[in-house]
């Protein structure tokens, strides 16, 4: 099956490189806050890590599972990433 692809309009095109532009623009943005927030982030897992070992969650209705401490994955050694 063969597609036939028209070229784009010079409005269109210049369309999407502004949008490009914008996106790239608003990406970065949410990297800076992000970034900005790390260390409140780190110090939330902590927190919740800390709360599954030792209050546990809830499996089912009143019933309760704490996490062992090898049930816990390692933290990765890379930056965290940033996806929307």
């Amino acid at each position: 099956m063969s597609f036939i692809f028209n070229k784009r309009s010079r409005e269109a095109a210049s369309w999407l490189k502004k949008e490009v532009a914008e996106q790239k623009v608003r990406y970065r943005k949410i990297v800076a806050e992000q970034d900005a927030i790390a260390p409140k982030r780190d110090r939330w897992v902590a927190e919740f890590l800390e709360r599954i070992q030792t209050r546990g969650y809830h499996v089912h209705f009143n019933t309760m599972r704490k996490i062992a401490a090898e049930e816990i994955p390692q933290r990765p050694k890379r930056k965290f990433k940033v996806i929307f």
